[in-house]
């Protein structure tokens, strides 16, 4: 299902829905890049070339991970909802599986960050994580909950996926899309541009990062309300 000149693509993920023209669509992400940063720093979210928030967030095994702990280290964090279908797509097809151990081989710390609230679509209990992520083939280093959405909304997470790149120095380099193709068909992976896996073979190869931002896409994150 990938957009093509002319056409109109709804996507629904549970109670969102986001409808894109195509022709509309460059003109439409230029002007989303021109203000994203402004609309970022004006809500305290996380800025590329800034430094990366802190968080400390606990493991489906209930191990506390901090970014402060990964200093020194490059750093993926990966939003995730297992209910999302754009989710789906990445690990149904083995793409973030292989990516996670691709790079993790690498000395890569991959973080993935589910920020849906109890109640809410992708939540799960620990039981329910450890089950779950075996049957998608997870291979990240951690898996870890935010039921509060505290860490997400520090980051400005918007979609699942929704992807960050951290270096060594803890400063954000990568913010974005994992590709560049907003579709739930596993037949556009291959020939969609990876903007996660162009960052990572850059950053590790001491490039600056190509494409430093995107316009992420997916099913929102489903946050707690806020009071």
């Amino acid at each position: 299902m990938g957009i093509r000149k002319g056409e109109s693509l709804d996507m629904e993920c549970g109670p969102s829905r986001v409808q894109v023209s195509h022709r509309r669509l460059f003109g439409f992400s230029l002007l989303v890049m021109t203000l994203l940063p402004w609309l970022a720093s004006a809500r305290g979210e996380a800025l590329v070339g800034k430094p990366a928030p802190e968080f400390s967030l606990r493991d489906y095994q209930g191990k506390t991970h901090r970014l402060s702990d990964y200093r020194g280290r490059w750093v993926v964090l990966e939003w995730i909802n297992v209910e999302c279908p754009f989710v789906g797509k990445h690990y149904r097809s083995g793409n973030l599986p292989r990516l996670q151990k691709k790079y993790r081989a690498k000395g890569v710390v991959w973080l993935a960050i589910c920020s849906s609230a109890p109640g809410k679509p992708g939540y799960m209990t620990p039981v329910q994580a450890e089950t779950v992520l075996r049957r998608m083939g997870f291979g990240g280093d951690a898996y870890l909950l935010d039921p509060d959405g505290t860490t997400g909304r520090a980051y400005g997470a918007r979609t699942t996926p929704h992807l960050f790149l951290i270096n060594p120095e803890g400063k954000l380099l990568y913010a974005g899309a994992i590709d560049d193709i907003a579709s739930v068909d596993v037949g556009d992976i291959a020939r969609a541009h990876n903007y996660i896996e162009e960052a990572l073979e850059a950053a590790l190869a001491g490039r600056p990062v190509p494409h430093p931002t995107s316009v992420p896409y997916g099913c929102s994150v489903k946050y707690a309300e806020l009071p």
